[in-house]
């Protein structure tokens, strides 16, 4: 069982490269934000409370991670719902557990998040930490934005990255960072196709021991 840790900042392209390497391996891929992201629309949908710790790490234990709908679960409110949940301690250890299961799937998985490779898989064939400068990661996440026919000010997509990384790194439970033995890949300079390349290399290597 092959199991592919992904973890990254904010628009640092770990999700597209996630995605290509589960479907160029024909392994089952999972973003484990939008767990987060899940949990929280499920609590909205029922009307239910979300600052009842309780209630949520319920609503997390009985979901289902095969359906996830990544357009629908990208909306604002949804994010700004999951943010209240994702720092409940047994909501995160409900998610987690499920994140584990997930990653025992065959022939293999690939999970892409902030902690795969530090908490939920720390035994995972490979471990890739995706980042990029905040400047650039807020250039394309303002690109992303246009494109796709909305409106932004790169000012304050960029103050909405760093606050988001400032968020990330300094929390107390899973605080984002690199694993000890995961390889560094600073996409900067990279398109897409570079950055995959250069990912598959890595993986290759590993997948041959």
């Amino acid at each position: 069982m092959t199991t592919i840790a992904i973890d990254g900042p904010a628009a640092a392209g770990k999700g597209t490269l996630s995605r290509r390497i589960a479907e160029v391996y024909g392994f089952h891929h999972l973003d484990t934000g939008l767990t987060y992201r899940a949990t929280a629309k499920a609590l909205l949908d029922r009307g239910l409370p979300l600052d009842d710790e309780a209630v949520a790490a319920d609503v997390a234990r009985k979901l289902d991670l095969s359906h996830l709908d990544r357009g629908v679960l990208s909306a604002h409110e949804i994010g700004e719902a999951a943010s209240k949940i994702a720092v409940m301690p047994t909501v995160r250890r409900a998610l987690v557990e499920a994140q584990r299961a997930f990653a025992r799937r065959q022939p293999g998985t690939v999970l892409d998040g902030r902690d795969i490779g530090t908490v939920v898989c720390p035994d995972a064939t490979v471990k890739l930490f995706i980042t990029a400068s905040p400047e650039v990661r807020a250039r394309r996440r303002y690109d992303e934005i246009i494109a796709n026919g909305g409106t932004a000010d790169y000012d304050a997509v960029y103050e909405d990255v760093r606050r988001r990384d400032e968020r990330d790194m300094g929390r107390a439970d899973s605080p984002l960072r690199p694993a000890e033995n995961a390889h560094l890949l600073d996409t900067s300079e990279m398109d897409i196709e570079a950055a995959f390349l250069a990912a598959k290399s890595i993986i290759d290597a590993a997948l041959k021991h």
